[in-house]
């Protein structure tokens, strides 16, 4: 099930648990998880949140370094987190699982299982104005990319953090 908006069984629940997925796990949804936890406890929130990707040759790995300088730069370090792969059990533990891009979108509804209670969505779709674009993926270029994508998942962060509080 695809769900173009936060759930509103994440919305009530006391501790909404939120998953962000891009391809490989070490650019865009480690940068959307640290603009999330940032945003939620500048507004006291309590909330699950994690990153993971769709595909798995950096499991293990910390984030891009120039991802990391970019979350540094706004206050969040991002050097212990690891790369892992979305598994079966991510669409059972997450509400909301936002992908960062539509390839992603369509990869996760393909493999959620058939038991699957997390809410699929893309991520800029919160964004009014940017509803069905993708977060750039910075991978390919310098740092600038990286600043105009936090720039992207920060825009989310504080819509979700909107929307829940």
């Amino acid at each position: 099930m695809i769900s173009r908006a936060l759930p509103d069984r994440a919305i009530m629940s006391d501790s909404p648990a939120i998953l962000f997925v891009c391809l490989g796990n070490i650019c865009r949804s480690p940068l959307a998880e640290a603009a999330l936890r940032a945003e939620a406890a500048r507004a006291g929130l309590v909330l699950t949140i994690d990153s993971a990707g769709t595909g798995d040759w950096h499991v293990g790995r910390a984030p891009d370094a120039r991802a990391q300088a970019t979350a540094l730069r706004h206050g969040s370090d991002i050097s212990g987190y690891r790369a892992r792969q979305v598994g079966r059990e991510d669409f059972r533990r997450f509400d909301q699982i936002f992908a960062l891009d539509r390839d992603n979108l369509a990869t996760l509804a393909a493999i959620a299982p058939a038991d699957a209670t997390a809410a699929l969505g893309l991520l800029l779709d919160l964004v009014p104005g940017r509803e069905g674009e993708s977060v750039r993926d910075p991978y390919y270029g310098d740092v600038t990319g990286f600043d105009l994508t936090w720039a992207e998942v920060s825009a989310a962060a504080r819509a979700i953090v909107a929307r829940i509080g």
